[in-house]
């Protein structure tokens, strides 16, 4: 019975193992598939100058800016509202029926397909708030759909501090508050800075949330506040591979333009372990 076991639990080992090394050659083929073509488009032309010639020359400039702002955008109006609402779900609420609604509403908010997003951007932002398509009414849209990812880790990260610290800080005499915001968060803040970026940068590659409310097809000009209209990144490789004036001509800057957005969301993810890993080691001292 106990060889029975070992045997069941080393085929389900080599099954996750085998799962993991999938995943892993699938993202370095992918990797791989992109760099060896869009390779060749990289330069510093490419990186500092504006589409030219019908977009079949020149650079991704304005596109690199529309995508950093709209991050920004989005950094800005979700991380204090995610925040906020892990706290008050996990320090505040109780598990009253009001609650259990909320976090149904989060879950189902989680699973809503990125172009209803996009349409709901469209009418409320972009017509209702009389925005018009622009950088403020694509961030924030992108900021609603990566709301339930982050208070889904903040929340996540609160949990993991022990209820010890709670309790020591209330018997010293502090507040609820004061607990909260001198010692739960400053424990809990390296996840939730690590699932928020994530989750931020996951939505720098979004496609249908912005074409609506923020991206244009194009525009040579850098922003000049946030109610201008914006090229992205992601935007643009889908113009240059559906609806370009010569698409096969394109095809370099279309792989080109995705290896710089891969670069981007790498280095937003990179960001996020390293300020982790700063941070718990000052926790550490």
């Amino acid at each position: 019975m106990k060889n029975r076991r070992k045997t069941v639990q080393k085929i389900w080992f080599l099954l996750l193992r085998l799962a993991a090394l999938l995943n892993g050659a699938a993202l370095l083929l992918i990797v791989y598939f992109i760099l060896s073509r869009g390779f060749t488009a990289i330069s510093w032309e490419f990186l500092t100058k504006a589409p030219e010639n019908s977009m079949t020359e020149g650079g991704i400039l304005p596109c690199i800016a529309g995508t950093i702002g709209l991050c920004l955008v989005t950094i800005m109006a979700a991380l204090p509202i995610g925040i906020a609402s892990a706290i008050y779900l996990n320090e505040y609420s109780g598990k009253g029926k009001i609650v259990r609604i909320i976090r149904l509403g989060i879950n189902n908010l989680a699973g809503v397909p990125s172009i209803v997003f996009g349409l709901f951007g469209l009418a409320f932002f972009c017509i209702v708030l009389d925005m018009g398509v622009s950088l403020a009414a694509g961030g924030l849209t992108l900021a609603i759909m990566t709301l339930p990812v982050i208070i889904g880790a903040s929340e996540e990260a609160l949990k993991t501090v022990p209820d010890t610290y709670r309790e020591a800080s209330l018997a010293m005499g502090a507040t609820q508050w004061q607990t909260i915001r001198k010692i739960v968060l400053p424990a809990a803040f390296p996840g939730i800075l690590t699932g928020s970026i994530l989750g931020i940068s996951r939505a720098a590659g979004e496609t249908a949330p912005i074409m609506y409310t923020g991206a244009v097809f194009f525009t040579p000009n850098l922003p000049d506040s946030i109610f201008d209209e914006v090229m992205a990144l992601p935007y643009h490789i889908y113009v240059l591979a559906t609806a370009g004036t010569n698409i096969e001509a394109t095809r370099h800057l279309q792989y080109g333009t995705a290896l710089v957005l891969i670069v981007l969301v790498f280095g937003m993810n990179l960001t996020a372990i390293i300020l982790r890993s700063k941070m718990r080691k000052k926790l550490r001292i």
